[in-house]
């Protein structure tokens, strides 16, 4: 039987979720938490049951959440429901596109998705409630913080470090062994060729 998973987040990247959890074929979607005006909507069929007050109550039965929301300015709101579902007892998911390919030798935490395409190479660990998506690469003995956000297509080079909550937007690409402090931001399109101190924002200029 399969188990049951709640969504925290009924955007865009909750449909992305969907797709993946649905292709996985391990949990059963039993509803969606976003904010009070969006509930009895739908995401591609799933409705939205409630808001995230009601977190508490569907903890309380042991299942299991992936938070599908983005990385919107900073990872604050992922971490705090993430913390909030921890608090009540609730089991965050790790939810892998089967189209994905994920190294046997690769350690992927708590809460962590992975979209279709990307790779994760041999040696890799990422931290809690990261995002990959779709063909994302993360190649050899990188490290992930926690509430990183690895966006379609970028490029994350061997033997890096991601401190927490850093932000890789789409088309970018992390040169190997080097280290991106903690709360980063990296534009779309954006090449980096040193390390970053925490906090940096580096966005492509035209």
């Amino acid at each position: 039987m399969k188990k049951a998973i709640y969504l925290v987040g009924g955007g865009g990247h909750c449909a992305s979720a969907i797709d993946i959890i649905e292709q996985e074929d391990k949990f059963r979607i039993a509803g969606i938490l976003d904010s009070p005006g969006k509930i009895g909507k739908k995401v591609l069929g799933y409705e939205i049951i409630g808001d995230e007050s009601e977190i508490k109550k569907y903890a309380k039965t042991d299942n299991y959440f992936l938070i599908t929301m983005g990385h919107i300015k900073t990872c604050r709101q992922r971490r705090q429901l993430a913390e909030k579902i921890s608090a009540f007892g609730g089991r965050l998911a790790r939810v892998l596109s089967p189209h994905a390919y994920i190294s046997k030798h690769s350690r992927i935490g708590s809460g962590t998705i992975v979209g279709h395409d990307a790779i994760v190479s041999a040696g890799v660990s990422t931290g809690i409630n990261c995002i990959i998506a779709t063909k994302a690469v993360i190649e050899h003995n990188v490290r992930l913080g926690d509430y990183c956000h690895i966006s379609t297509c970028a490029v994350v080079n061997g033997e890096s470090r991601l401190g927490n909550g850093v932000f890789v937007g789409s088309n970018a690409m992390i040169r190997q062994r080097l280290k991106i402090g903690e709360k980063c931001v990296v534009g779309a399109g954006v090449n980096v060729f040193q390390d970053l101190p925490s906090k940096s924002y580096l966005k492509f200029i035209r």
